[in-house]
């Protein structure tokens, strides 16, 4: 019987390309185009459906993706939801003489949150903690934490640039246990807190996503006597792009804010205060070093000219974004207090 099992499991989580199925109860089509990944519940393929691309969760049993369903259910009913995917369908699938739980929810196109800041730069890192900020704060004030909060489960959409998250297999009700993590993300691993699902169990999860934008990689909690919080310091104090947001991470890690809210305000504040002396420096370089007129009309005009145009387009991108997130978190607020 074990041996079943294990057979059929493998039937469900390995499905060819070109596999063609019917819901055994919505009677709606499918066909698996790729499979995109597999986790803990189930797993995730890339379909084609009478509407288009879309993605799927198989589940090895009906409880494995009970909880993920009722949560993208209820980000369904949200307006204007920007947290989890759209859930579309919910059915079962029939694989030889077993049945099988699945979803069908939206494809999700982009880049992971890693991919985007390397190719676009490091400045994006700390926009795209305000928009992931703003939607764990929805989310905690629904009752509900992300646990598993990694950049493997965050994809970047767009233009304009907007961070989504793809995979809420491990969310938890506020007050639970974490039921699902990854060790460099769980403060638990860290020896920094428990693993209750509260908010600044996402929070500290938030901070280390920062921290490995900078660092590319994830890196090992430290080996002796030194303390992990000592040790993390250390880490953020050698990366300059961190240096503005060190304080907020340092609390984030401690567990000191009590919500997302507060410390999206905080990088919000520090993002405002580095582009302002950004832009002070600038003026003063521009002051000190006039442009020299025969160095403009020499050889290199048109490369230097289309060089700064690519930069003023960049840094409109970036500008234009953080607007939009600023006069985002001012209607939210103004929304929490009517």
């Amino acid at each position: 019987m074990e041996r079943k099992t294990v057979h059929l499991k493998n039937q469900a989580s390995n499905l060819a390309p070109g596999t063609k199925w019917l819901g055994k109860w919505n009677r709606n089509p499918y066909r698996i185009v790729k499979k995109l990944g597999h986790g803990a519940t189930g797993s995730v393929y890339l379909v084609e459906t009478r509407t288009g691309q879309a993605a799927v969760k198989i589940g090895e049993n009906k409880m494995s993706l009970t909880s993920e369903i009722n949560v993208l259910k209820h980000f369904s009913k949200v307006k204007g939801n920007v947290l989890g995917p759209s859930l579309w369908d919910v059915d079962d699938i029939e694989i030889g003489n077993e049945t099988y739980p699945f979803f069908c929810m939206e494809y999700l196109k982009g880049e992971s949150l890693l991919e985007f800041t390397k190719k676009k730069g490091i400045e994006w890192a700390p926009i795209l903690m305000v928009q992931l900020l703003g939607d764990l704060d929805r989310l905690h004030r629904e009752g509900w934490i992300f646990g598993d909060l990694k950049p493997e489960n965050l994809i970047v959409t767009g233009p304009p640039a907007r961070v989504r998250w793809f995979d809420v297999g491990g969310t938890t009700k506020i007050g639970r246990s974490i039921k699902e993590y990854t060790e460099f993300y769980d403060r638990g691993y860290w020896g920094l807190g428990d693993r209750k699902a509260e908010p600044s169990y996402d929070l500290f999860s938030a901070a280390m996503i920062f921290i490995q934008t900078a660092y590319r990689e994830r890196f090992n909690k430290p080996s002796g006597n030194e303390n992990s919080l000592d040790y993390l310091s250390r880490r953020i104090s050698n990366m300059t792009p961190l240096s503005p947001y060190k304080k907020i991470l340092l609390h984030a890690l401690k567990g000191k804010y009590t919500g997302a809210q507060w410390m999206k305000k905080d990088v919000m504040a520090a993002i405002e205060a580095r582009s302002y002396k950004r832009s002070y420096k600038e003026k003063r370089a521009r002051s000190a070093h006039p442009v020299n007129k025969k160095a403009r009309n020499g050889p290199n005009l048109r490369k230097n000219k289309r060089k700064k145009e690519n930069s003023s387009s960049y840094r409109v991108e970036i500008i234009l974004t953080a607007s939009f997130l600023f006069l985002s978190s001012i209607l939210y607020f103004m929304g929490q207090w009517m």
